[in-house]
């Protein structure tokens, strides 16, 4: 398993990208982000997922370079068609939009739809964290094929439905939440794979509804489980609620297609603090909310309590200075791609 400088897997993912057929400005969102996932630890939305986006490219279900067009629109809320381009690319568009409808109107929505994978959910509040606001957002994949099993069921039914907020503070790291609704992210089973390692139990059944640590049995049959466990109804209503907020109400609907088209739709919104109460005060205190959940005795096993957000933090500091760590089949998957394009020595496979 090779290690490398997140500088070379940018330039690696770019380049690919754009021998793909996508133009720059958008290769260098789309490895920004999925980068920046690596550093933070959630490799399953990383540079793993670049071999895929150009095999979706190939048959059409991404468009490079699509239009981006605003459907319906208030002061206070936006409806934005992605025309099946880059999830990246329309949602970080969307965001900023948002941002802005913020700041003059103190908070502001949207919705997205007809988009390719969106990635690492956190990456769109933590844009307006930066600037002073709070934010939320939720994703679904629309009507593609599903990986959730509702809460005593044997078959998928719903999405992984993540959901991600973040808030303004003075921490040196970012204090955010970003979740599955499921017990995992389905990245990860496809990571867990790619490693030929086990999972956890209480992550998945297989395709006849019996738990199983095998993720090669996961697909084609298999579900995850919602989170929770043995109180997995929880996880299944969080599920729901995300999936009619970024699937029904951006009208992607639910269910699935015969296409298997990736569709992925979310919703946003975010907050501007001082409409509430002052920034600075505001993220004082969120600064010193942290310092006193850290403060908490740990409990046996734990050697000390983190705040949220805080373990993706050291995670980018580590690997920022010691590098990523791919998987040899990704490895070998990228060098496969770079030597289709011609790329392979410009590469340095």
């Amino acid at each position: 398993m090779p290690t490398l400088p997140a500088e070379r897997l940018n330039r690696i993912a770019r380049v690919l990208l754009e021998a793909a057929g996508t133009p720059a400005n958008e290769a260098e969102i789309i490895a920004r982000h999925c980068i920046e996932a690596n550093l933070a630890g959630h490799d399953s939305h990383g540079i793993i997922q670049i071999p895929s986006y150009i095999d979706r490219v190939k048959v059409g279900h991404i468009v490079p370079g699509a239009p981006w067009t605003i459907t319906q629109e208030s002061p206070t809320t936006t409806v934005i068609d992605g025309h099946w381009g880059f999830g990246y690319v329309a949602t970080e568009r969307a965001m900023k939009l948002t941002i802005e409808k913020a700041k003059t109107q103190n908070l502001a929505a949207a919705t997205v739809f007809r988009q390719g994978h969106i990635g690492r959910l956190a990456s769109y509040p933590l844009m307006a964290a930066r600037e002073g606001f709070f934010a939320m957002i939720t994703a679904d994949s629309g009507r593609s094929p599903k990986h959730v099993a509702p809460y005593g069921g044997a078959k998928a039914r719903l999405g992984t439905n993540p959901i991600s907020f973040a808030v303004p503070s003075n921490l040196e790291g970012q204090l955010f939440l970003d979740m599955a609704t499921s017990a995992v992210a389905a990245g990860k089973i496809s990571l867990a794979v790619a490693r030929g390692q086990q999972v956890p139990a209480g992550w998945i059944i297989d395709g006849e509804g019996r738990a199983t640590t095998d993720p090669k049995l996961f697909k084609p049959d298999g579900a995850l489980l919602p989170l929770g466990g043995t109180e997995g109804y929880k996880g299944y209503g969080l599920g729901t609620m995300v999936e009619i907020f970024a699937g029904l109400l951006t009208g992607l609907g639910y269910g699935v297609e015969p296409t298997g088209r990736h569709n992925d739709g979310c919703f946003m919104a975010v907050f501007k603090v001082s409409a509430f109460r002052d920034l600075e005060v505001f993220k004082t205190e969120v600064t010193e909310f942290a310092h006193y959940l850290k403060s908490t005795p740990p409990a046996e096993g734990f050697s000390e309590v983190l705040y949220p957000g805080e373990i993706e933090h050291r995670r980018e500091l580590e690997r920022g200075a010691n590098g990523i760590p791919v998987e040899d089949s990704t490895w070998a998957a990228l060098g496969k791609l770079a030597a289709g394009y011609g790329v392979e020595a410009e590469l340095g496979f």
